[in-house]
């Protein structure tokens, strides 16, 4: 009998071992995280369409994942998408991974979320109902919540049924909140802080309850130097980084600075500024979050920013660009680039004017127009500006299609616009000129074969009054003025009477 126990024990367990490997066969194998290496959102900045700030990141499953703020007046701020990448161009959107409706304690608004993952699960925590310091003595609920889900895109719920932090803490109103778990122990923290104050508090194993420090406290306070808000932390070679934004989140001062620690309690010293505004680009840049691509040294900076045309507060993008680090560790400045390769397959981030404009094969098409125009936020003075131009159709002989720098007083109409103009013609030339608000002026025009649907490499290098046009041999230039009607404005690409296409769209300070 015993023998017949033994082989019937190891026929269930030959069977048990079958089904397991026939199931891993059966699974779809982990994804890999892709490892882009790029200088900035090469497909554009902002990289998704809409308002939103406040983002936070984080890598699940293979694939890049962001949660910002839905950036409207406070009262719309009632829900929380996510997007999701696998390669930092391409990016699906996860609408309402947590609303207010979720959360039984809410009545305003919700925002600046924080994701993480443990044991399974995925969490995210957020700011609600704005608390002030006498609200919790009169009964009023607000401060840090936490939500948990099955999915990084939700649906997320409440995990405790009130907030994780409800009150005032040396002196920090309960937002902008991040959470680390610590690969030296597996400690989790959470770091937060309005009101020029920041704390930490440990987070017990279950992510949803908070734990005390060896000497009984709960929240210590952490406050660098100009601290305002906008907690973020992450680790780098041992050492533990601290940002934060400074300023006020609705002006164009808002920035973010950081410090380095060999403790994730500090001290964080303030060491320097390394986000703000750039005049050329956009105004208002803070309240960040980093990536680190996996098993490399690419770091990158996620933050929103204000395009800079526009004045209503909420009005806010998101954006990132490569984070460098210096050889002592600190961290270099952060370069807001604008480029464009189209190669997410739209134009977020572009305006019109006339003509019918897509995206089609990383490519910006334009169909033929008398003065078509699709024009970038900016306002650079002294710039390197370069561009891909295909003509494939010409309407008139004497079309041509180019680049628009130093653009001013934009609108609809042939010549709308106040700035220069260098373009390529099926004609057989290449012209400069200049538009005054319905006016046009040649400043110079030279021979130049043009062939239809091919490319041609266009750059504009303008530097005070002296512009040079390069085409295809960017190392000599085949057309050069000098000129100072215009010294600054927006820049774009243009149509007149011939179809073309645009592409590895580039403009950088000079």
């Amino acid at each position: 009998m015993a023998g017949g126990v033994y082989n019937m024990v190891t026929s269930v367990s030959l069977v048990a071992v079958m089904m397991i490997t026939c199931t891993s066969a059966l699974s779809p194998p982990p994804r890999q995280v892709a490892k882009p290496d790029l200088t900035t959102s090469e497909a554009g900045n902002p990289f998704v369409d809409g308002w939103y700030a406040d983002p936070d990141t984080e890598i699940y499953n293979g694939l890049y994942w962001v949660y910002p703020t839905a950036s409207y007046e406070y009262g719309e701020q009632t829900y929380l998408d996510a997007f999701s990448s696998p390669d930092l161009i391409n990016w699906t959107k996860h609408p309402n991974v947590l609303t207010r409706a979720d959360v039984s304690w809410v009545r305003g608004a919700l925002w600046a979320p924080a994701p993480i993952s443990r044991n399974g699960k995925y969490y995210l925590y957020f700011g609600a109902n704005d608390l002030q310091v006498d609200d919790p003595a009169n009964g009023i609920l607000g401060g840090i919540g936490v939500a948990v889900a099955d999915k990084p895109g939700g649906p997320y719920v409440d995990a405790i049924g009130k907030p994780l932090i409800g009150n005032f803490h040396n002196g920090a109103q309960p937002i902008d909140q991040d959470v680390f778990i610590d690969d030296v122990d597996g400690q989790a923290y959470i770091y937060y802080g309005g009101w020029s104050h920041a704390n930490v508090a440990k987070l017990n194993e279950d992510m949803i309850s908070l734990g005390t420090f060896d000497d009984g406290q709960t929240f210590k306070e952490i406050t660098p130097e100009n601290y305002v808000e906008g907690s973020q932390i992450f680790k780098r070679n041992g050492k533990y980084y601290f940002m934060w934004s400074e300023g006020g989140w609705t002006g164009p001062d808002y920035s973010v600075s950081y410090a380095i620690a060999d403790s994730p309690l500090g001290p964080f010293e303030r060491i320097a500024k390394i986000l703000q505004q750039n005049s050329a680009v956009a105004k208002g840049s803070g309240h960040n979050s980093v990536v680190h691509v996996p098993d490399t040294d690419i770091w990158y900076i996620f933050y929103h920013r204000r395009p800079l045309s526009e004045t209503v507060g909420n009005h806010r993008v998101l954006a990132y660009d490569r984070l460098y680090f210096n050889d002592d560790g600190t961290i270099a400045s952060v370069k807001m680039l604008v480029k464009d390769n189209f190669a997410d397959g739209n134009m977020v981030g572009w305006r019109t004017y006339d003509g019918d404009w897509s995206v089609a094969n990383k490519l910006l098409t334009a169909k033929s127009s008398a003065g078509g125009k699709a024009v970038l936020d900016t306002n650079f003075t002294d710039l390197i500006f370069d561009a891909t131009v295909t003509i494939t159709q010409a309407t008139w002989t004497t079309g041509d299609a180019g680049l628009v720098f130093r653009a001013t007083n934009l609108g609809s109409g042939m010549d709308a616009y106040s700035g220069y103009y260098a373009g390529i013609s099926p004609s057989g030339r290449i012209v400069l000129g200049k538009a005054d608000s319905g006016s046009w002026a040649v400043l110079k025009e030279v021979a130049f074969t043009v062939a239809l649907n091919k490319q041609y490499s266009v750059r504009v290098s303008a530097i005070a009054s002296e512009i040079r046009v390069f085409v295809d041999d960017l190392n000599s230039a085949k057309i050069i003025v000098s000129d100072s009607t215009f010294t600054s404005g927006a820049d774009g690409v243009r149509v007149f009477q011939t179809s073309a296409s645009f592409g590895n769209v580039s403009v950088a300070e000079s």
